[in-house]
């Protein structure tokens, strides 16, 4: 055979291999979970499987994919190729359907040729809902890069951040926050893009259940304000109360975590209250490094053991947990870190309550 021949092959077989990849819906990478044995992930979304190769839900039965494994069953998974870059919707949404229950964190493209993401679900999901009607069930969007934001340097982006936190007060900026990620860097940082993703939605679901939505800054009671010192009557004056994100509180806690930090907080506890970033770093110190009631640092309970219920008791546990039933506060931690993990597109995983 010539050379001329086999080139010609060659360049045949090179055409025909890209077409045949050209049919392969390109995918945002961002917007990918890995796939885990057992879990029904609903109609749309996409998982990185362990061979590398990503799956689209394309068919769904009673419990959405049923628990089935990509590779093998073709009915309910369509492979679609994964690129490093891109943010759009219509990656990762589907046609919205009148009368369909879309379950939480599903972007689907309407025939207004707009994006609605599900953002609160009722008994069976959205409910059947029209996007441009039940705002509340619906949330028009934009960016669907899901978690990760790779020009600010965090998993989450700042549009997810916004719409996690529609009510934050204007001083808990995500600039603040971003600027904050450098004091720990293994944070919402360590193992698969579903662990950091898992743990960024622990963090953000108790700093919610701690400020009421980012809303407020310094402890409401203050009625309690004199009360954070021991050795009691030691402090000179300064106040220790609850302020910022974890509304970290106690003399002994601002003196630790300043001298973590390189801020002398024991003398300027104030700072918490009015310097964003700073007041980000204790949380996400108090986050990385303490373990109240339990074995385990927030971090390493998410990293480790995967589970949310142990950062639940590393923060308030001797309040908290330990209860039958669990009390209204540990069970509202619960709610708030489901409806986020629904927002980033990652399952819960276990051990959900202390």
């Amino acid at each position: 055979m010539s050379l001329f021949t086999n080139r010609y092959i060659l360049l045949i077989t090179t055409i025909i291999l890209l077409s045949v990849l050209a049919t392969l819906p390109t995918v945002n990478s961002q917007s990918t979970v890995n796939w885990q044995a057992g879990v029904n992930y609903g109609l749309g979304q996409v998982v990185k499987y362990s061979n590398g190769n990503c799956y689209k839900v394309v068919n769904v039965g009673s419990n959405g994919s049923d628990g089935t494994d990509p590779t093998v069953s073709t009915w309910y998974w369509s492979q679609v190729t994964c690129p490093s870059s891109g943010t759009g919707c219509s990656d990762i949404a589907v046609n919205w359907q009148a009368g369909i229950n879309y379950g939480l964190g599903q972007v689907v493209k309407y025939s207004n040729g707009l994006y609605y993401k599900v953002v609160n679900v009722g008994t069976n999901g959205s409910d059947g809902t029209d996007p441009t009607v039940s705002t509340w069930y619906w949330s028009q969007v934009t960016d669907c890069s899901g978690g990760g934001n790779p020009g600010t340097g965090w998993i989450v982006s700042e549009t997810t951040f916004n719409q996690i936190f529609p009510n934050r007060n204007s001083f808990y900026t995500y600039a603040g926050l971003v600027a904050a990620l450098s004091a720990y860097p293994a944070f919402t940082n360590t193992g698969t893009s579903t662990t950091k993703l898992q743990e960024a939605a622990a963090f953000l679901a108790n700093v919610y259940h701690e400020t009421g939505g980012l809303v407020y800054i310094r402890e409401i009671n203050q009625a309690n304000w004199n009360s954070y010192c021991q050795p009691a009557g030691t402090c000179g004056g300064l106040q220790y109360y609850g302020r910022g994100p974890l509304q970290l509180s106690w003399n002994y806690n601002y003196n630790s975590c300043g001298n973590a930090l390189g801020i002398n907080l024991l003398a300027n506890p104030d700072l918490v209250a009015t310097d964003s970033s700073v007041s980000w770093k204790t949380a996400i110190w108090y986050w990385n490094t303490q373990k109240g009631a339990t074995a385990y640092t927030p971090h390493d309970a998410m990293v480790t053991l995967h589970a949310f219920g142990e950062t639940i008791r590393a923060i308030n546990g001797g309040l908290e947990c330990n209860g039958a039933a669990g009390s209204p506060q540990m069970q509202q931690r619960v709610q708030y870190y489901t409806t986020i993990c629904g927002i980033l597109g990652v399952p819960t995983g276990g051990s959900l309550t202390c």
